[in-house]
């Protein structure tokens, strides 16, 4: 048996929904951000976990909430986890951002891996925390399923790093929208990506109308 990570971007919350700028903020999930963290639940109880860690943000606590109360486990909460630092851009859309911050935008656009939103972070900076977070579950755990409950910058940079694509390029080749679970399998060749972003387990309507 081997390794499988389960990387559960958190459900929608009200920026998900509108497209601006969340990372450091901490809104709640939405109503339908609630169902699909307990629709994914419902979905997921019955695999036999063996870790489940998560960002300590609470959009990501809520959703990893309900599988560990089914399963009675307890959720490792890790800073590494975060979502990307938007620094002046939190809470803002992009057309503000585009208006006030077009140099660093257009960086940020072109070359992300090195340029970071004004006062925020780049994606280089992220897989660092970010991976040292996976390296550490791979050190504990050789075998087994493992959910990891973060964000969507996060997710795809992680992706990105454990599959060999350049950071440059994570918001142009993965994309993670809310609720959805990627799955990688550590095997003799090293990550093998299994399944990218599905969102089966939710109930139409909520896959039709969740945001980004």
């Amino acid at each position: 048996m081997s390794l499988k990570l389960y990387l559960l971007r958190h459900g929608e919350t009200i920026y998900s929904k509108t497209g601006g700028y969340c990372g450091e903020l901490d809104p709640e999930l939405t109503p339908e951000g609630c169902v699909m963290a307990k629709e994914f639940a419902d979905a997921y109880r019955s695999l036999p976990w063996t870790a489940i860690y998560a960002s300590p943000m609470k959009r990501t606590i809520a959703t990893a909430r309900p599988l560990c109360n089914a399963i009675g486990m307890e959720m490792q909460l890790r800073d590494g986890l975060k979502e990307i630092r938007y620094g002046k851009w939190e809470g803002q859309t992009v057309e503000y951002v585009k208006q006030h911050y077009s140099d660093d935008y257009i960086h940020w656009l072109t070359e992300p891996a090195w340029n970071p939103p004004t006062g925020g972070e780049t994606a280089v900076q992220i897989a660092n925390r970010a991976c040292a977070v996976i390296s550490e579950i791979q050190a504990k755990y050789s075998t087994g399923n493992v959910l990891v409950v973060s964000h969507k910058a996060t997710i795809r940079i992680i992706l990105c790093s454990l599959l060999g694509i350049d950071l440059g390029r994570y918001r142009d080749r993965i994309n993670a929208l809310a609720g959805s679970i990627s799955i990688v399998k550590f095997d003799v060749y090293g990550p093998l990506l299994e399944v990218l972003g599905d969102r089966s387990y939710m109930n139409e309507q909520l896959r039709s109308i969740a945001g980004t």
